[in-house]
């Protein structure tokens, strides 16, 4: 800490009263500083005229070290008087957050994002682990259209049971559900979401409304039904047919199983008519999926 008698002779060094204000240090060795300046190359060169300069300098330097170690003094004080006996390792544990905080909130973000990517790996495996212990798919369905599962959680466990009922020696069907409204101002949107599902999944058959067996069938996305036996018992009340860009000549590529057992066991909402159903194009089951479509095919025919 600077001694007082030093501070004195600093004050008088630069000329004046004792612990006079800042800003009067700052101009009056401003003034002398340029005074200094101005003297000829043969005044700055004295040695004596030098080391004035020199020790008006430190007299300057010293004056603001106590201003700002008053400055200092004043906030601990104000900052960490209140803790009394205390107040210095109140000051050592607020400049250690000051300074560390950053590297704090770095360090439990690094921690949280540890443990988060420790739980998501460890969900991961035991989800691979679960789908491992299952049974190989028998068949993969995805509903397009004004489909929506009921307000249960249960729903899609339920829909699938229900197609595999039909089919005593299958294991597994699974299902997904995209919902496109037909008459909405978002539909946009969501046949934006339909376009990337269609690219990206690929089940064994389509189950639609109306309006997007024609949409889907369009993009070439359908396998040709013409001559299939598996539908030769469809009438022509339950075919639909299409004209895609490679073939423009209509051709049948769904089979609407409206009123049949497949349309009363679903537990879905579903479209008011027509319940089409399709094979995809490149599937990996076709025959089961053929297959699918011969039993239910059947089961209404019994049932009219």
């Amino acid at each position: 800490m600077e001694k007082l008698d030093d501070l004195k002779e600093a004050y008088t060094l630069l000329g004046l009263e004792e612990f006079a204000p800042k800003e009067e240090v700052e101009k009056r060795y401003t003034t002398l500083m340029r005074r200094e300046r101005s003297r000829s190359r043969a005044e700055v060169e004295s040695a004596s005229q030098g080391d004035d300069f020199a020790k008006v300098t430190a007299a300057y330097k010293l004056i603001l070290a106590y201003e700002d170690r008053k400055i200092t003094d004043a906030f601990n004080e104000q900052e960490y008087g209140k803790f009394k006996g205390m107040a210095g390792r109140a000051q050592k544990i607020d400049h250690f957050w000051r300074y560390y905080k950053i590297h704090t909130f770095v360090a439990i973000a690094l921690i949280a994002a540890i443990i988060y990517g420790i739980n998501s790996y460890i969900d991961k495996r035991e989800y691979q682990k679960y789908l491992a212990s299952l049974p190989p798919i028998d068949l993969s369905v995805s509903f397009y259209g004004t489909f929506m599962e009921p307000d249960n959680k249960d729903s899609k466990e339920m829909t699938n049971a229900a197609m595999l009922s039909a089919f005593p020696e299958w294991k597994r069907v699974e299902s997904n559900i995209v919902f496109v409204p037909q008459d909405d101002m978002n539909q946009y949107a969501y046949l934006q979401k339909a376009v990337v599902t269609l690219m990206s999944e690929k089940p064994d058959i389509y189950i639609m409304d109306r309006a997007m067996f024609e949409w889907i069938g369009r993009q070439g996305a359908l396998l040709e039904l013409d001559g299939k036996p598996e539908i030769s018992g469809a009438g022509e009340d339950r075919t639909r047919k299409l004209t895609t860009e490679d073939v423009p000549e209509e051709r049948i590529y769904g089979i609407d199983l409206k009123d049949t057992k497949l349309d009363k066991d679903l537990p879905l909402i579903k479209p008011a008519e027509d319940l089409i159903i399709a094979v995809r194009v490149n599937a990996e089951r076709p025959d089961k999926a053929l297959e699918f479509i011969e039993t239910y095919l059947a089961n209404g025919a019994a049932q009219e």
